[in-house]
């Protein structure tokens, strides 16, 4: 696991992208050269009321730049994630990073890149990866609720995509099996990040085919470093310390070979 870094990030800019959908790119000295797809950050509030942080997955990663771009959503009135939308570009945020396991890309495999909801925006970076390392074809499918399909055009730039969303307005309707279904995808892995109910599908189906399936998993966490186990999962095999079937999605996830976990 990568080195993690606390510091105060100065914002570079903010937009929303509709629907309680925030697209906020901040500086950082040491975080974002560190980082890499799949992990995430912990931000903080400077509500002193708010104690616990509010894990951000990493939309973008610009080392060279030393920049973040974190895609989230807006959960409710008088949340964190409520007061990070109001940062304005000078603001400064407290962070801590780059936290988790992110992917690991399988070389020589043909792959599904495939995000859900929230999950969309931490597969970009990842498809932007294995585009630039030129080590394994992809496809990328997207699952939305409806036409507010942010970051599809800017997904499209990085491989041939393909849409499902719930009501049927883009795509093809249903969800992200059935938008593999109807257009006859096949490959040899995927790579995911959404709700466990897509996550639960894709790992039974990648079964079915015999696929290798690695998922990155949506969880409320407290800690986000593994000290406080709020955001344990069940696991298949026994964690080596508690001697129970758990593992801690902040610590050994977010990302994890779906035969780890049972969903």
């Amino acid at each position: 696991m990568s080195e993690k870094f606390q510091e105060r990030a100065t914002v570079l800019s903010q937009e929303c992208l509709g629907a309680g959908i925030y697209d906020l790119t901040i500086q950082t000295k040491e975080i974002a050269a560190h980082a890499k797809a799949g992990q995430f950050v912990s931000v903080y509030s400077d509500d002193a009321s708010k104690l616990l942080p509010r894990p951000i997955s990493l939309c973008g990663i610009d080392a060279e730049a030393g920049t973040l771009r974190l895609v989230y959503r807006v959960t409710g009135e008088g949340t964190g994630t409520e007061e990070f939308s109001r940062l304005k570009k000078g603001d400064t945020v407290k962070i801590l990073g780059p936290l988790g396991n992110g992917f690991t890309i399988e070389p020589g495999k043909k792959a599904f890149l495939i995000g859900g909801g929230i999950g969309v925006p931490p597969m970009l970076q990842l498809a932007k990866d294995i585009k630039k390392a030129g080590v394994v074809p992809f496809q990328i499918v997207m699952g939305y609720r409806d036409a507010n399909t942010f970051l599809l055009d800017e997904f499209k730039e990085q491989a041939e995509t393909f849409v499902a969303t719930e009501d049927g307005s883009v795509g093809t309707k249903g969800n992200v099996l059935d938008a593999i279904r109807a257009n006859a995808l096949t490959a040899d892995v995927i790579y995911a990040c959404g709700p466990t109910p897509m996550l639960r599908a894709l790992k039974a189906y990648a079964a079915e085919q015999g696929m290798d399936c690695y998922i990155s998993m949506e969880e409320r966490m407290a800690c986000g470093i593994g000290a406080c186990l709020a955001c344990v999962c069940n696991s298949t095999s026994k964690d080596e310390h508690s001697n129970v079937n758990n593992k801690r999605i902040c610590k050994e996830g977010p990302v994890f070979d779906a035969k780890e976990v049972e969903l």
